[in-house]
């Protein structure tokens, strides 16, 4: 599953990319990942600061786009000629050098390491002068060489006197013309002859009109001047040819140069656009470490508005290991997830976070993920299989150095069997010591985290008032889903209530003033349940999610609690957790004697002896 999709990452790479203007530096964008080096990612979070700083300073670099200008530099090793527009792009690019250079000159005021490239690039005066006095407004100049000027007068002087004779004919043989004016026609000029004079002009058709009432003829007395700037043009063409040689050879002799130039500036295209996507969303530089922790103050999600974004403040690390969030549907809890995630993802890439420069993240060997619906048709999974196929590659890939993230843990199945293994992989995560937060609805899971070391339950907070979740987390307590709160303020039926009430909680009342009830799911079911009265005295029972095999010494109590010895230690252990392993009465024959079983030697005798004859100072002392 693409972890980076699903927090999002991939929407920050096409952020970032956007702000690019090179199409290497676009492409570095869209392929940033987390560095695994500290040393690395420091670097590069400096280098975002250092450009962010220089760019609230001194405003947007000069940078130049070089879309073709790797290509222009290949055609010139091949030993092509290199056309105007070409050649046009290599002198724009050198003028961005040097304004570049400027610019960065300018930025040394500042202190930054960053502004230590401008002295890499090589403005190339030479070439530029050369390209600049060779090239105008897209178009070889007359002054590019001696030979040029010299040929472009001559055609100039020509075109002029066959315009001249042309107009001379024009005027003296009004009658003969459709038009008053010359025409040209397949780059010869000519004169527009009425048919019934085309006999009258001595000279050669060169075209027909549509109608056929006109003929195009070059008349004799200009053809020799013709010619002769037919023959200039030639001329003027190979001269452009040959100035175009001697700049493609002076560009081939700066590729080293020019090549070192291209990678400078595309580095500091790179790093500027990450100042710019800083600048976007207000981020700062957080502080990285190699300790397990992550601390988030005010954080927000930056792909959420701002105005409508309720600050993160969150904290794991040192003696917790693992958070727990639950609280109401649409509560933010899936936003807390990806949001912790995705600002780790950013940190670790370099990137400014849009959370306060307190901020801590550490180095994650990886960040592995399980969010969304994860319903697979082309697998043919259901929810909660492609969920679980999911989680197994989590716990196969993860190890110490990882952060996990998983979102409604256990869900999509049965309740008593998700809650199991949910605990399960809980409990799985904490034996490898890794981060992970998970988000859940199942109250066992959030007693789970509240009775296991380095776990920490956290919740999203609710108005009660307003029936809106706040979207505001807050760690040491556990949420709950306020569904039956949420039902009673919309008027839900109070009869309907009470049924809900009593098949949830097991109580005729709704005491409403007591926030226990939606903190905490009770752990018991009816009374007359029939799983909790399937358990006798005597079985042996398998206990979850540790898998171990007890015996049963007490049944159930009003809580749905089932007494059961686990290696001669009584425990009160919720019916939920039980699974049948060998009935009583497959293992003991009838009637048999269980405070064998469960009872001391001591308590045994004093039991007989009381049996016989009442004493009343002999009392049996019980373990539970």
């Amino acid at each position: 599953m693409n972890n980076n999709k699903l927090l999002e990452f991939d929407t920050i790479q096409e952020l970032l990319a956007a702000y690019a203007l090179s199409p290497a530096a676009k492409e570095k964008c869209r392929k940033l990942s987390p560095y695994t080096s500290l040393q690395a990612c420091k670097n590069r979070l400096k280098e975002t600061t250092e450009a962010k700083k220089i760019l609230e300073c001194f405003g947007s670099p000069p940078l130049p786009i070089m879309a073709e200008l790797k290509e222009i530099l290949e055609i010139c090793r091949k030993d092509a000629l290199l056309s105007v527009e070409q050649l046009t792009a290599v002198s724009q690019f050198l003028s961005s050098c040097k304004r570049m250079k400027a610019y960065l000159t300018k930025a040394e005021l500042l202190g930054t390491g960053i502004s230590q490239y401008g002295k890499i690039l090589d403005e190339l005066p030479a070439l530029l002068e050369e390209l600049e006095c060779s090239i105008r407004y897209g178009e070889i100049d007359d002054f590019a060489s001696t030979e040029l000027k010299n040929l472009r007068r001559k055609i100039e002087s020509c075109h002029i006197q066959i315009k001249q004779k042309l107009e001379s004919i024009l005027r003296n043989k009004k009658d003969w013309f459709s038009d008053a004016y010359v025409s040209e026609r397949n780059g010869r000029f000519v004169l527009p002859v009425k048919k019934d004079y085309k006999q009258q002009l001595k000279g050669t058709v060169i075209g027909v009109s549509g109608t056929g009432e006109t003929y195009f003829m070059e008349p004799d007395s200009i053809q020799k001047l013709q010619k002769e700037e037919i023959d200039l043009q030639i001329e003027e063409e190979n001269e452009v040819r040959k100035i175009l040689y001697t700049l493609t050879s002076l560009v081939d002799d700066c590729i080293p140069s020019l090549q070192a130039n291209i990678e400078v500036l595309e580095t500091l295209d790179f790093a500027f656009a990450k100042a710019k996507l800083s600048c976007e969303m207000s981020g700062s530089e957080p502080m990285i470490t190699e300790i397990r922790e992550i601390r988030i103050i005010n954080g927000r999600h930056p792909l959420l508005k701002k105005e409508s974004c309720v600050p993160l403040d969150f904290e794991i690390g040192g003696s917790i290991s693992g958070v727990v969030i639950t609280g109401p549907n649409t509560g933010g809890k899936t936003v807390a997830l990806k949001t912790i995630g995705l600002l780790s993802l950013m940190a670790q890439s370099g990137l400014h976070v849009p959370a306060e420069s307190q901020s801590v993240f550490s180095i994650h060997r990886n960040i592995l993920c399980d969010i969304g619906d994860g319903q697979s048709i082309t697998e043919n999974l259901s929810t909660f299989s492609a969920h679980l196929s999911n989680i197994i590659s989590i716990l196969e890939k993860s190890g110490s150095e990882s952060l996990i993230l998983l979102d409604e843990l256990g869900s999509g199945t049965d309740p008593a069997e998700g809650m199991g293994i949910a605990v399960a992989i809980l409990h799985a995560l904490r034996k490898k010591r890794c981060l992970f937060i998970a988000t859940t609805h199942y109250p066992e899971v959030k007693e789970y985290a509240k009775n296991t070391p380095n776990i920490l339950n956290a919740r999203m907070t609710f108005d009660r008032e307003t029936l809106k979740p706040l979207y505001c987390l807050e760690l040491g307590e556990a949420g709950a889903s306020c569904a039956l709160f949420i039902a009673k303020r919309l008027g839900f039926p109070e009869e309907l209530l009470k049924i809900a009430q009593t098949a949830a909680y097991s109580e005729k009342t709704f005491p409403e003033e007591k926030e226990i009830l939606f903190e905490k799911r009770k752990s018991q079911t009816i009374k007359t349940s029939k799983r909790q009265d399937s358990f006798q005295i005597g079985d042996s029972v398998i206990v979850y999610p540790q898998k171990k095999i007890g015996i049963v010494y007490q049944k159930s109590n009003e809580k749905g609690e089932i007494g059961v010895q686990i290696k001669k230690e009584k425990n009160l252990i919720s019916h939920k957790r039980l699974k049948l392993h060998i009935p009583a009465k497959e293992l003991y024959p009838e009637n048999y004697d269980f405070s064998i079983l469960f009872d001391t030697v001591e308590s045994r005798k004093i039991r007989h002896q009381m049996e016989r004859k009442y004493s009343p100072d002999r009392k049996i002392e019980s373990d539970d």
